[in-house]
Order: structure tokens, then C-alpha cells, then sequence
């Protein structure tokens, strides 16, 4: 298959294109730069530029494009950058893809922040958002940027994305070090439901909705047994033989994290079931195989 990804030299994007080519697909990366070969094609979403010849020509389009969630949660610089760098590029990828002749598929990525809290109660790709927490509010936005796609009848698969755990990167790369040393502390009450999932059941579950013709709409890429974060805590100071008797008061939290105090201390129990109704079968089922996987 032709896949065209935004956002391929980032994490993901990284890891994503690397075991696509690994298995006999072809790849082009939208770079924003002068492109440096043939599997990369020059793009401005915030001019409006691309090569619609390229989309036309592509059988996926996967946008993982977007300024990094980590910054300064207080600044409206950081604030604004967060939702245009995702709605801009998501628009100009499905309004390009909905006026070609034969509509790619597009898998357009969002976040698990799009439910809002909903406690303890199980949250499926039927559960409504809720509340008006900011990356609540910006995966609505992210969302509607792809209407465009779906009104042309393409393919649209929406990657509502937890954390992804791996060791090189936030947040467990941070979380790592400030376990080691001693620093671990569960948050607020740590009752509150925080879902996440392995690298390679990311990388497998984009991969097997990209080669999966018939299946489209929302998609939880969780695992699907969601910890607590006391349970997450407790996880993962074993894994790296260490304790952590600590706590962060809530208000202490709110104070701290500003705009992103709602999703350190909301809770999502999410649950991929629409994932697991297409046929993905998950490396990773709970928190201790999660991390594991990510710590080796």
C-alpha cells in the first residue's frame, strides 16, 4: 500500500513508518522542509500547500502532526499552538483528500481526552465528551477538522490515543527517572482511571486499521484493562524496584499543571472496544504487561 504520513518523523510517526516499510509498504513523509529524497513530499498547513497529486495517489493518509502536549500549561502561546498545529493539519489533509477522484483512507489522529471525566463508569467509542477541560475542547476541534474526509465518503478512522509508554519518551521516560530516584508519589487521590498503551500495540493497531478496508470511525488505542493511577503507581515502582510512598495533593496538582490539571486528575476507564470488534488482538492487555513491554 501507498501511506502517506504527517507527523513521520516524530515518535511515532518514526516507529510507525519504520515497521510499515518493514512490511512491504510504501511510504512518503510530509515534511516541511526542502525534501531529501523521493519518499518525501514538501507541505505548509499553515499556508495551505500540499501536493495533492501525492494524496491522490496515496491508499492511507495517517496525520500524526501536532506541537508537543508537554510546555508550559499556564502559557496562551503553548495553548494556541496545541490546537492549531492539529486542526490545521488535519483540515488541510481531509479537505485534499476529499476532492480527489478516489478518497484515501485517513486515519486522523486525536486523543483519549476527547470523553472528558466520567469517573469510574467504562468509556467505549459510544460514550459522549463531556465537560470543558482544554484538550477536551481541542479534540473536539481536532475531530470536526476531519469532516470534510467523511462527507466525501473516504475511509476516516479516528486514533483516539492514550499515552504511549515506551522508555524513550514522555511520559514514561520522565516518569522513569523520577521513580529511580526516589521521587514516585501517586496523584491526588489516585483513584481516578488513566489509560495507556504499549508502543508496539500502538504500532500494531495504526498498522492493522491501515491494511483493514472495511473498518472506519473511532478508535480507543488503549489497553484493555485500564489501572487506577494508584494501581499504574504501584506498577511501576516494581518494575523498577522502587517505592513510592508519596502522594500529590490535588490542589497542588491544579496549581502546578494549570490547563492540563484536568487529565492528570480526571479519570477516562477507557476500553478499545471498537478495536477490539474490528479484530486486533492486543500484545499488552493490562498495566504490568504494558510496562513491561516498555521497559525492556
Amino acid at each position: 500500500m501507498r501511506v502517506v504520513i504527517a507527523g513521520a518523523s516524530g515518535f511515532l510517526g518514526t516507529h510507525l513508518s519504520d515497521h510499515l516499510r518493514v512490511h512491504g509498504h510504501e511510504v512518503t513523509a510530509l515534511v516541511r522542509r526542502e525534501p531529501g529524497s523521493a519518499h518525501e513530499s514538501r507541505w505548509d498547513p499553515a499556508g495551505g500547500s500540499i501536493d495533492a497529486a501525492v494524496i491522490a495517489s496515496a491508499d492511507a493518509v495517517v496525520n500524526l502532526a501536532g506541537a508537543p502536549i508537554a510546555g508550559n500549561p499556564h502559557s496562551k502561546k503553548w495553548a494556541r499552538e496545541v490546537l492549531e498545529s492539529r486542526v490545521s493539519t488535519t483540515r488541510l489533509l481531509a479537505e485534499t483528500i476529499a476532492e480527489t477522484e478516489r478518497p484515501a483512507a485517513f486515519l486522523a489522529g486525536n486523543g483519549i481526552a476527547w470523553y472528558g471525566d466520567h469517573g469510574a463508569s467504562p468509556v467505549t467509542e459510544d460514550t459522549p465528551s463531556t465537560g470543558d477541560a482544554f484538550l477536551t475542547n481541542v479534540s473536539r476541534e481536532w475531530s470536526e477538522a476531519a469532516d470534510p474526509a467523511r462527507k466525501a465518503g473516504a475511509r476516516v478512522c479516528e486514533l483516539r490515543t492514550s499515552p504511549v509508554m515506551d522508555r524513550t519518551s514522555p511520559p514514561l521516560k520522565q516518569l522513569r527517572l523520577l521513580f529511580q530516584a526516589g521521587g514516585g508519589a501517586r496523584l491526588g487521590s489516585g483513584e481516578q482511571f488513566m489509560p495507556m498503551i504499549s508502543l508496539r500495540d500502538w504500532i500494531g493497531a495504526v498498522s492493522y486499521l491501515i491494511e483493514s478496508r472495511d473498518v472506519s470511525g473511532a478508535f480507543n488505542l488503549c489497553c484493555p484493562n485500564t489501572p487506577t493511577n494508584a494501581e499504574f503507581t504501584k506498577a511501576l515502582a516494581a518494575a523498577l524496584h522502587r517505592k513510592a510512598f508519596f502522594a500529590v495533593p490535588a490542589p497542588l496538582m491544579k496549581m502546578a499543571a494549570g490547563d492540563l490539571a484536568p487529565e492528570v486528575l480526571g479519570s477516562v476507564n477507557a476500553r478499545p472496544a471498537a478495536l477490539e470488534r474490528a479484530g486486533y488482538d492486543f500484545e499488552d492487555e493490562d498495566v504490568r504487561e504494558v510496562l513491561a513491554a516498555a521497559l525492556s
